[in-house]
């Protein structure tokens, strides 16, 4: 596996996102790479567009933003928000896309329509495109909030770290009471890439 990558992270706000960046990055650091990490909030208290850019080397990471063309995995929490940045990925990037679709405020009230091929417009252009239904399987672990360490459990199958790293990170780094259906979370995750 690559000793380097950049990471894009992309969804709406409230689904998790910065959360899922800060516990891959604190894996990481954990495993002795270098990172950089650089987020774009918008208007995320109110579903707008999320992003989050990471970028780890085992020697030296200068710069947190990623070029647009260098993607080498989105982790996509909403299809139509992969679809967004396709400017930053290239034919050899990966984008694990959760299912989930989110209506924006356009769409909702009937002014717009939400696009119906969004993934279909990745795979055009030959990019590996792998599905999650990150929602279902949080639902089925009693807790929706945990869609977003099931989608880092499928994106920890493409780093060069162990699994048993991150699962560190989710009993040091959160809150005892959300810890164990987490760690069912990230292991659901990773089975679906493994």
């Amino acid at each position: 596996m690559s000793q380097s990558g950049n990471i894009h992270f992309v969804g709406v706000g409230g689904q998790g996102i910065l959360l899922a960046s800060e516990m891959t990055a604190y894996a990481l650091l954990a495993a002795g790479f270098d990172i950089k990490k650089s987020e774009v909030h918008g208007m995320a208290q109110r579903g707008g567009s999320v992003e989050a850019h990471l970028r780890y080397a085992s020697d030296k990471v200068y710069s947190p933003l990623i070029e647009p063309g260098t993607v080498d995995i989105q982790l996509a929490f909403e299809t139509m928000e992969a679809a967004r940045y396709l400017p930053y990925l290239s034919q050899r990037s990966k984008v694990i896309v959760n299912t989930q679709r989110i209506m924006p405020p356009a769409v909702a009230t009937g002014k717009m329509r939400y696009p119906e091929n969004c993934l279909e417009a990745l795979t055009a252009k030959g990019i590996e495109v792998i599905p999650v239904d990150a929602y279902a399987i949080a639902r089925e672990l009693g807790n929706i909030k945990a869609a977003n360490v099931v989608l880092v459990g499928a994106l920890s199958s493409f780093l060069p770290l162990e699994g048993e790293i991150f699962q560190e990170v989710i009993q040091t780094r959160l809150p005892a009471k959300i810890q164990a259906v987490n760690l069912e979370a990230f292991a659901a995750g990773r089975r679906l890439t493994r």
